[in-house]
């Protein structure tokens, strides 16, 4: 098994050189990081809120009762953040500082699938780059017996970098951005609950003043 791996990471090495095997452990890295984000999104419950915006809609309607009882049956991660809100803290940037904080925890990793995504395509263009000079010193050396072959075969050699490169980058800028969509729909949750627990719409239809009643 271990003979076999050997000669796999050989035979890549001797295609694309040390570039490609590079982005091959670049694209490991990417996958680990992308199945513990996915796991780390399910358990989170990242976009999964229904009894939690049940719990908001209630309290904006100005039943307490239901708004606990939903409240209770959520599990989501902001679930908390809430519950501060319910219980009585109004200090807005208290509330959504600790939404932050949970938002923080969610996004690690994605600077690290940011940057993977931006140097992968980088690395492919030098990796061809290094290769078109391999390919031409070779054409130089054959001097007059020059062989279109040796030129061809350098060539695909070369560009095989670019296309490892993008084949890495793509897909990670691809679930970067779904991962960052996910994040930024609970994040305007987030800031929607909180204005809506401290200023619910029961409240501000108590408050409007009553008209002036007119006498015959």
């Amino acid at each position: 098994m271990m003979s076999t791996i050997q000669d796999a990471v050989l035979r890549i090495f001797e295609l694309g050189g040390p570039v490609v095997l590079l982005l091959g452990v670049l694209s490991i890295l990417v996958s680990s990081v992308v199945l513990y984000k996915l796991w780390q999104f399910s358990v989170a419950g990242v976009g999964r809120h229904k009894a939690l915006r049940a719990a908001i809609d209630a309290w904006d309607a100005g039943d307490r009762g239901a708004a606990r009882q939903n409240i209770d049956q959520s599990r989501s991660y902001l679930v908390p953040v809430v519950t501060m809100a319910f219980d009585g803290q109004t200090d807005v940037a208290r509330l959504e500082a600790e939404a932050e904080t949970r938002f923080a925890r969610l996004e690690r990793g994605f600077r690290l699938l940011d940057s993977i995504g931006q140097l992968a395509p980088l690395l492919g263009l030098f990796g061809t780059v290094l290769g078109m000079i391999t390919a031409f010193q070779a054409l130089q050396d054959a001097g007059a017996q020059v062989d279109p072959s040796i030129l061809a075969g350098g060539i695909w050699v070369a560009l095989l970098t670019t296309a490892v490169g993008l084949a890495v980058a793509m897909p990670t800028v691809a679930v970067l951005s779904w991962f960052e969509a996910r994040i930024d729909a609970d994040r305007v949750l987030a800031q929607k609950a909180i204005h809506t627990v401290l200023a619910p719409e029961c409240h501000k239809r108590a408050e409007k003043p009553q008209g002036v009643p007119v006498h015959a």
